[in-house]
């Protein structure tokens, strides 16, 4: 596997280390809990390693943990993963202030299993909100039946919201959890003494459904099922991604036409996803007419999926060894004469845009994310694009034919509401472009091959619509889930959200809210 030469040697030279290769792509590091900071910094500095995601497993003896750290090297689409074990009751030191990315990682871990991240400054009220949660209850612990609901309303503290605005005048102005339209639950909390925001603070969790939880011994095929339906947007690559670990874990490979197809699937989600973006931010600058034409080329690109496959949503289609449902020639037919029309579409959209001057003044140089806070924070897909950063698992983590047929990676350098925008229009047209480079030269023959149930976990991973996901799946030999993590782009990037909101003027927070495309449904999975 390759590795820097200087991380070979700290391998070598510390005796409390221990690694084996996972595969030829994946590195499993064993460390103590001490050696945690450096290893994590060393990653950082001497590999350039990107965060992925962090889990939790509770062992089957006394409450003791471990703890997987997981990051990726863009350069050599190589893993590592660091472990450690926790005995019941002992805490580990927090990485976040090294690895900001694992903030809410760290936090989210404390709310659901009680484990104690020394030098953390935020722990608690997070996923479990203090006024419904009493502390201890842990429902990721083996001992929390997930099977019932938990009398907790009104049990916990009461919650106030915070203020670090102390100076005249100054008000907190609360926006959601309930509000308008079809949003889905979210506390926004705006400090201003005025017309600026001064500061954000974001609560989320409204409505955390388990689904972790609710995996658990649950059959692979139930599995699927949660996947691919936590978040409705990116069903596809969620439920791809989960079909990819089961794939893994059972030592099998799709044909070659299914993993074609996939690529065809996963890029029109990409296309409608961008589309109903596209939507949301004309929609919150008062544009009627443009939001009108961005719903109708989502409504357009729905139908086409259902014709396609038979659901919207592309829900069921993908299962693990291939797809269910096959792309005839009369299909393929269909997109050769959809998808070159819905393409002038997008650009006559954008072309629009770009000669309205009223629009742009309200999302040119709004909810600025520069590249360092980028980076600092880990965002991930269009948001972290369209700040400079030139990442994307279908490059630098190639999965499925991604490592053949790669496309090209838009990245815009301001940051702001103007470049994200860009970032969709482009991304979307290079999506249609795949796609149709991609069907003349599909090959003939099944979509689905045998996928044997095994005992084993595997973590694979999708760039999902909105950012990289990771999925992390541990099974028995029968088939049942102990342990299913999804690691998702809304849940990055909502991270990252607050910091593009400050300082900016009051009536522009809905815009900015827009213009970064994030779900609910992702974090609160």
């Amino acid at each position: 596997m390759s590795i820097s030469i200087a991380l070979q040697s700290l391998l070598h030279s510390n005796s409390a280390l221990t690694w084996h290769e996972h595969s030829e792509q994946w590195l499993q590091i064993s460390c103590p809990a001490e050696q945690l900071s450096m290893l994590t910094q060393a990653l950082l500095e001497k590999e350039e390693a990107e965060f992925a995601t962090l889990l939790v497993e509770e062992l089957p003896d006394q409450g003791n943990l471990t703890v997987h750290y997981l990051f990726y090297l863009p350069a050599t689409g190589k893993l590592i993963e660091l472990q450690v074990a926790v005995k019941a009751g002992e805490e580990l030191p927090a990485i976040s202030d090294t690895v900001h990315a694992a903030d809410w990682h760290e936090r989210e871990a404390w709310d659901l299993y009680g484990l104690r991240f020394s030098g953390h400054p935020f722990l608690g009220d997070f996923v479990l909100h203090d006024d419904d949660w009493p502390e201890g209850m842990d429902p990721m612990r083996r001992q929390f039946d997930g099977s019932k609901r938990p009398d907790v309303h009104g049990t916990g503290t009461e919650w106030k919201p915070p203020q670090l605005l102390q100076e005249e005048g100054a008000i907190v102005f609360p926006v959601g959890p309930v509000w308008g339209d079809f949003n889905e639950s979210g506390l926004w909390l705006l400090e201003t003494p005025g017309e600026q925001i001064r500061y954000l603070h974001t609560r989320l969790f409204y409505k955390y459904r388990g689904v972790e939880k609710i995996a658990e011994g649950r059959t692979v095929d139930q599995g699927l099922l949660l996947a691919e339906r936590f978040a409705g947007a990116a069903a596809f690559a969620h439920g791809w991604a989960y079909c990819q670990a089961l794939e893994q874990i059972g030592g099998c490979a799709p044909p070659p036409r299914a993993e074609q197809l996939r690529i065809v699937f996963a890029e029109l989600e990409r296309v409608r996803h961008h589309a109903a973006n596209i939507a949301e931010i004309t929609g919150s600058t008062a544009l009627s007419v443009a939001k009108a034409l961005a719903q109708g080329i989502v409504e357009d690109l729905l139908r086409l999926s259902a014709r396609l496959c038979g659901h919207r949503y592309f829900f069921g289609v993908v299962i693990p060894g291939g797809l269910r449902e096959d792309l005839n020639t009369d299909a393929l037919e269909i997109l050769y004469n959809t998808l070159p029309a819905l393409d002038q579409r997008m650009r006559a959209l954008e072309q629009r845009l770009e000669e309205s001057s009223s629009f742009l003044d309200r999302i040119e140089e709004m909810g600025t994310l520069d590249g360092q806070m980028a980076k600092t924070y880990g965002v991930v897909g269009p948001i972290a694009r369209a700040s400079g950063r030139n990442i994307d698992l279908r490059r630098n983590l190639p999965y499925g034919q991604y490592g053949f047929l790669a496309p090209e990676i838009p990245v815009e350098q301001e940051g702001d509401g103007y470049a994200r925008l860009r970032v969709f229009f482009a991304e979307s047209r290079i999506s249609i472009k795949l796609i149709l480079d991609l069907l003349p030269f599909l090959p003939d023959g099944p979509i689905h091959s045998p996928c044997p149930v095994r005992e084993g976990h595997a973590l694979a991973w999708v760039e999902a619509p909105s950012g990289a996901t990771f999925h992390w799946l541990r099974c028995t030999a029968d088939g049942l889930i102990t342990r299913l993590r999804l690691g998702t782009p809304g849940f990055r990037n909502w991270h990252a959200f607050e910091r593009a909101v400050e300082g900016a003027a009051f009536q522009d927070f809905p815009i900015i809210l827009a213009t970064w495309g994030l779900s609910v449904a992702e974090n609160d999975r």
